[in-house]
């Protein structure tokens, strides 16, 4: 090639280049002033775990626990994310768990139970593995009820969830006839009818709308392979990204609103410290009978916390290999209607006021709750009508059926 024709390829190239940035700059979605300067704050290249030095002063919001200002930082740029974990046997060990502030548990279906984890201080921390929570399954309408606690447009990951199904046709596989869902369990039409979709306030994170950057396949994680639906993973960091891209962050920037501006912290003021008398050190449930899926917390007092099993074996979180734990497991009694349609989805009141017990310490305490309507907080009190007093640290609640049978060990 003559050095002429060289000089010309060369600048026909870097002229291609230009143009291309240019086109590119002008199709893509622009970002604002003010998302970009929330954006360069969030910690947007975390690969691994982070260490933060300093007094831990800063107060988290959702659990009571206390942090470094460096952490405060990074979560006052965020709003809580909720992530729907499966509980189904091929899907443990799960990944994140210990990373929540609050793990809600509830049965999805056949006594199968799920977890959504509330991710905001203690994840900052972050994780080994980029995609940090999972396995990540479907949403279900109770689940909503509870996210809705969490901001004006919560971010709740899933992937997919209850919708109006119809029956399909023999012949081309599609959807055909009346909606044969009971309209209660629409959880998806219930997503968009809460606004968490509409333009500026996408909160809803399902995976179907993400890029592999934030959520993947990884059928074979754990070591054993296993079903495609029990191999879905998510990354918190990319999922709060997202969320920055649509103007979510601690602002829902569409309208100047704070995701806190109604948000109700619970107490945490009690005492981090084993109980003289201990009257649970053991605590046992199920749901639905099958005991792969029954569930025992036992207080570890030289770790001052409750330690899980599952199935009668223990519970540990894929990321660090340690066993799930809490410093609180509230049980949450609540109306069970089973089987309300032929996809035998299953309802849980969670809207209302119930009965329910706080184990904390190696104690237990038989407490009332409340949640007025779907957006309020749910609020436990004491017998006496006093709000209860939680240990700063991992919450656990146990959304368990009316007339479920709970046994105590000292």
């Amino acid at each position: 090639m003559s050095k002429k024709n060289l000089t010309i390829y060369s600048v026909t190239f870097v002229l291609i280049l230009i143009s291309s940035y240019f086109i590119f700059s002008k199709l893509l979605p622009s970002t604002t002033k003010e998302t970009k300067q929330i954006v360069d704050k969030v910690v947007t290249k975390q690969t691994g775990t982070l260490d933060f030095e300093g007094p831990k002063t800063a107060v988290c919001p959702i659990n009571g626990e206390l942090f470094t200002t460096k952490e405060e930082e990074v979560w006052q740029t965020r709003r809580p994310l909720m992530v729907m974990i499966e509980n189904h046997l091929d899907s443990r060990p799960q990944s994140g768990l210990n990373n929540a502030d609050i793990v809600y548990e509830a049965n999805s279906e056949g006594g199968i139970t799920r977890f959504m984890g509330v991710f905001y201080c203690n994840a900052v921390k972050g994780s080994t593995n980029k995609y940090d929570v999972g396995p990540v399954r479907s949403a279900r309408t109770y689940f909503l009820d509870l996210a809705s606690e969490y901001a004006d447009y919560p971010l709740y990951a899933h992937v997919g969830g209850s919708n109006c199904s119809a029956p399909k046709d023999p012949v081309t596989g599609r959807q055909s006839g009346p909606c044969t869902t009971n309209k209660k369990a629409q959880a998806l039409e219930q997503i968009s009818d809460y606004g968490w979709s509409g333009k500026g306030t996408w909160g809803d994170l399902s995976q179907f709308s993400l890029s592999y950057k934030a959520c993947r396949r990884e059928e074979d994680r754990t070591g054993s392979l296993v079903a495609t639906e029990h191999s879905m993973y998510c990354s918190s960091t990319e999922l709060w990204n997202v969320a920055v891209g649509r103007g979510l962050t601690n602002e829902t920037i569409i309208n100047k609103t704070l995701w806190n501006k109604n948000f109700k912290s619970w107490s945490f003021k009690q005492t981090d410290q084993p109980a003289t008398t201990i009257d649970a050190k053991t605590i046992s449930m199920d749901w639905w009978g099958d005991k792969a899926y029954s569930v025992t917390w036992t207080y570890d007092a030289t770790q001052k916390q409750y330690l899980r099993q599952n199935g009668g074996v223990n519970a540990v979180d894929f990321n660090t290999n340690q066993q799930i734990n809490s410093k609180n497991i509230i049980i949450q009694w609540a109306k069970e209607t089973r089987s309300i349609d032929e996809h035998v989805h299953n309802l849980y009141a969670v809207v209302g006021t119930g009965d329910g017990v706080l184990l904390q310490n190696g104690t237990k305490t038989e407490i009332t709750w409340q949640k007025p309507n779907r957006t309020a907080r749910t609020i436990f009190k004491d017998k006496s009508g006093k709000e209860i007093n939680l240990i700063p640290g991992r919450t656990w609640v146990e959304i368990l059926p009316l007339g479920n049978k709970v046994s105590y060990e000292i």
